[in-house]
């Protein structure tokens, strides 16, 4: 399991121009991995997996550099070796060894409601490891992107979008729930924005299908 997703972060952060040219050491990479889930296990410290790592568990091609959790902050204060370098009310950032480690944290109220709903036991190799279901991900990802368009940040929501479309894909899912959750946490402007922006993905994802069944029923007539 640990040494599946310290081959995921190296590769993220190998493929990643920023880092080209620079003395890269991922010798520990691996250690480290397995020492985080050891020391959450030993401590039994209640944790939710999210973000990139939580996302390859459902679909493929996608990298990351960093490790994702929902915890508490009187989790967070069991996990001493997490060194933190950026923190604010809903977030934190920090390096465990040489991992980078981003925290939602329950102190937000949706992220709260993922921890305790929306959790599934994956198994990863010969460890079990508790992850965010496609739903919760799902309502993660939208609840990010007003923000996201706010500042600009159009490489990431892009790259959220295509999260949304990929899971939505594989794993068709009602969307009118989670609009219904999201509208507790958004503003009114905030909530319509997603909502057109979901039914652009829907849009694409018929296209798809349609071409993909064009291109079915042609290969079926030439054969």
């Amino acid at each position: 399991m640990t040494s599946a997703i310290a081959a995921i972060i190296q590769n993220g952060l190998a493929f990643d121009v920023k880092n080209w040219g620079s003395a890269m050491e991922f010798g520990d990479l691996l250690a480290t991995v397995e020492f985080l889930f050891a020391t959450l296990e030993d401590r039994q410290i209640e944790y939710l997996l999210v973000g990139g790592i939580a996302m390859l568990s459902y679909v493929e091609g996608r990298n990351t550099q960093d490790i994702d959790f929902i915890l508490s902050k009187r989790a967070l204060s069991d996990l001493s070796e997490l060194v933190i370098l950026e923190e604010n009310r809903d977030f934190i950032r920090g390096n465990f060894g040489s991992l980078q480690v981003d925290v939602l944290l329950t102190q937000n109220k949706l992220f709260k409601l993922i921890n305790q709903q929306y959790a599934v036991q994956k198994q990863f190799g010969d460890r079990t490891i508790r992850c965010v279901t496609v739903e919760g991900l799902i309502i993660l990802k939208l609840y990010a992107l007003p923000s996201l368009y706010r500042q600009g940040n159009f490489d990431r929501a892009s790259l959220y979008e295509n999260d949304i479309t990929q899971l939505l894909l594989n794993y068709p899912t009602e969307l009118e729930p989670i609009f219904k959750i999201l509208q507790r946490h958004l503003l009114a402007s905030d909530l319509e924005a997603i909502r057109e922006t979901a039914d652009e993905l829907k849009l694409r994802i018929q296209r798809f299908q349609a071409q993909q069944q064009r291109l079915d029923k042609l290969s079926e007539d030439e054969s």
